[in-house]
This record gives structure tokens, sequence and C-alpha cells, in this order.
């Protein structure tokens, strides 16, 4: 699986969006800092997830995302891959018995296909809008939420998109 966490809040950045010629499309914004975070680990292979809303990105928090993804899948063993963020590293994180880190290479993102959900969950669910409470931004991560969970199969193509998943012992048009 892989592993990441996202800020969401209440200062949005206005995207491109369409309108009737002629016209200028009207678009909400806002510079208010208040913020949440959302956890999630994925499995390219199935689209299966788990996200947690949390109110900071911290070694407590990231615990308690580690300890509900051990529950939820208690008889399996998971290989998480993530980056090397702090919390992530913390002397104090007691990683669970059935999970393993794999830790991504310094400075590099674009290895996390997870980013690319993020990217999809913005541009899906938080598009131009200025929501008027943290809870708003609650409300709105839940939905973002299930959106994800009802549709593993846009899951898989997006992480299919951001990386070579296949299978390494199958052949390559090359002939490797």
């Amino acid at each position: 699986m892989f592993t990441d966490e996202a800020r969401f809040g209440r200062m949005n950045r206005p995207r491109p969006c369409w309108a009737p010629a002629g016209i200028r499309p009207e678009v909400a914004s806002q510079l208010i800092r208040e913020y949440i975070y959302l956890y999630g680990a994925v499995s390219p292979k199935d689209g299966m997830c788990v996200y947690l809303i949390m109110p900071t990105s911290n070694t407590a928090c990231f615990q308690t995302f580690l300890n509900v993804l051990s529950r939820r899948f208690a008889r399996q063993d998971i290989l998480l891959v993530l980056d090397g963020a702090p919390n992530h590293r913390c002397g104090d994180l007691a990683v669970p018995d059935n999970i393993s880190l794999l830790f991504l290479p310094p400075y590099s993102p674009e290895l996390n296909p997870k980013e690319n959900l993020w990217d999809e969950i913005r541009e899906k669910l938080f598009k131009n809008y200025a929501l008027k409470s943290i809870d708003a931004v609650r409300r709105k991560l839940e939905q973002a939420i299930l959106y994800i969970e009802r549709n593993p199969e846009t899951v898989k193509s997006i992480f299919q998109c951001g990386g070579n998943l296949r299978d390494a012992s199958a052949p390559t048009s090359r002939g490797g």
C-alpha cells in the first residue's frame, strides 16, 4: 500500500473552469489559514483504501492512522510505501507487527502515486470552493473519502498512470 497525508483547508487556490463564450467566470476565493489533514493508504492492486481525518500532521496522528490501518487489515501483512517525513521516522513511533515501512528516497514525491490521488480529490471535490468553516472542510473530506471508496477502478487507473505497477516478473516489450 502507498500512504501519505495531505492538508486541506479554507485557503483555496482558484483553478481553471469552463464558462459560456463571452462570460467571465466568477470563482470564490479566500485566504483563511485553517486546515485539517487527510491521512490515506491505498492498495494499487485492488483500489482498497483507508482514510482518516486528523487535526494535524504529527507523530501522534500518524500513530493513530497506523493503528487504524493495522486493525482494518489485521489478518494481512502490509508493506507500506511512504515518504521520509519526520513524523514517519520518529523514534516514538510504534509500528504495528503486521506493517512494514518502505521509505521512498528523499525529495521524490513523484514516486508516490498517492500524490496523484490528492490531485484528483482537489480537482473533483475542492475545485473553486470557498468553505465557510473547518466543519465544512471536514464534510467535504468525508465526501471525498466516499468518492474514492466507491470508485476503486478510478483509483487503480490513477495509480497505473502514476507509475509502472506491472508485475516485475512479467516480460516487457523489449523482451525483459
